[in-house]
């Protein structure tokens, strides 16, 4: 989507919210001089000064959540970039309603969030991270196989994908070399999560859909944490229905001991042990993933605002009337 632009000989404001860097240098090479970078390193939207919500021109946040009341503040912002591929956090028919575009980074990250889901399917299937845990528990007792209690031949098994995008097609092609692609849950060995959350997938792994899963299935989700609900995966690890589980994700982030996939993780008594992995919602890191982000997310701020050319517009449906 283009639309053109009127001449203005104001220098556009772009605000920065919970930006990953102190520095603005890949930005400023973006725009060069002909734009004012705000960067206040804050963490909420009521922690900014209210002027520079009044009179920005765009805004790109990564986890702070933009909603109505926050959009009402925002006067004279044209576009709202999601720093990263998700844009659940983002109000988008208040933001449409306000004449407020909204735009995420969907091609950022793709191969590392992709190799993330793969890497945890392999630890389970080869149990390095079990095998190196007993080691450092026991390095004489540990000397043994037995501690590979996810141990099973990838060869021939079925790979299911849950949202084929851009990052579950990338799983997919790495799959291929361990064996065919699934297309029904029930028929699935492994089954990773690359699906935006949505109100149609939020809670999607539930309890039902556990009981739906082939018996011994490995679940992996390095999507979104609230696709899953973490009960309904306990009670499957615990009647064998789930033979592992790999997260990346969490419903609530950072984990909380109160969650009780956490607990029994923590806990790591025997019959769960070496069954679960848990990573901090990192699997889209990597030193070039981050170039990638910073430099996508102001592109598209400043090529609307300079140029008038929109892309990867994710309220479109709402966005009547643009400002």
């Amino acid at each position: 989507m283009t639309r053109k632009k009127e001449a203005n000989p104001m220098p556009a404001t772009i605000l920065f919210v919970d930006h990953r860097s102190d520095k603005l240098d890949l930005e400023r090479e973006v725009t060069g001089p002909d734009a004012v970078l705000l960067n206040p390193q804050k963490l909420r939207f009521d922690e900014i000064e209210k002027s520079a919500l009044r009179t920005c021109d765009a805004v790109i946040t990564s986890r702070v959540p933009v909603d109505a009341a926050v959009i009402e503040q925002l006067e004279r912002a044209r576009i709202i970039v999601r720093n990263g591929v998700g844009f659940d956090i983002v109000d988008l028919e208040a933001c449409g309603a306000a004449g407020i575009a909204v735009c995420n980074v969907p091609d950022y990250g793709t191969t590392d969030v992709a190799d993330m889901a793969i890497a945890l399917m392999l630890t389970f299937a080869r149990g390095t991270a079990a095998l190196d845990a007993a080691l450092r528990a026991d390095l004489k007792g540990g000397w043994t196989y037995a501690h590979n209690v996810t141990a099973r031949r990838l060869r021939g098994a079925c790979f299911g994908v849950i949202g084929f995008g851009r990052i579950g097609t990338a799983s997919a092609l790495r799959a291929q070399a361990f064996g065919s692609l699934a297309e029904l849950l029930g028929m699935a060995d492994v089954v990773t999560i690359h699906a935006p959350l949505t109100a149609e997938t939020n809670g999607m792994i539930d309890a039902g859909a556990v009981a739906a899963m082939k018996p011994g299935m490995v679940l992996i989700n390095t999507a979104r944490g609230p696709i899953c609900d973490t009960g309904a995966l306990l009670e499957g690890l615990r009647s064998g229905q789930l033979t592992a589980v790999g997260l990346d994700v969490l419903p609530r982030e950072p984990a909380t001991a109160d969650d009780p996939l956490v607990a029994a993780w923590r806990a790591n008594e025997p019959w769960i042990r070496g069954r679960v992995l848990l990573s901090p919602h990192a699997g889209f890191y990597s030193p070039d993933s981050f170039v990638d982000l910073r430099r996508k997310a102001i592109e598209t701020a400043w090529h609307y605002l300079r140029d008038g050319k929109l892309a990867n517009c994710v309220n479109a449906e709402y966005l009547k009337r643009p400002r």
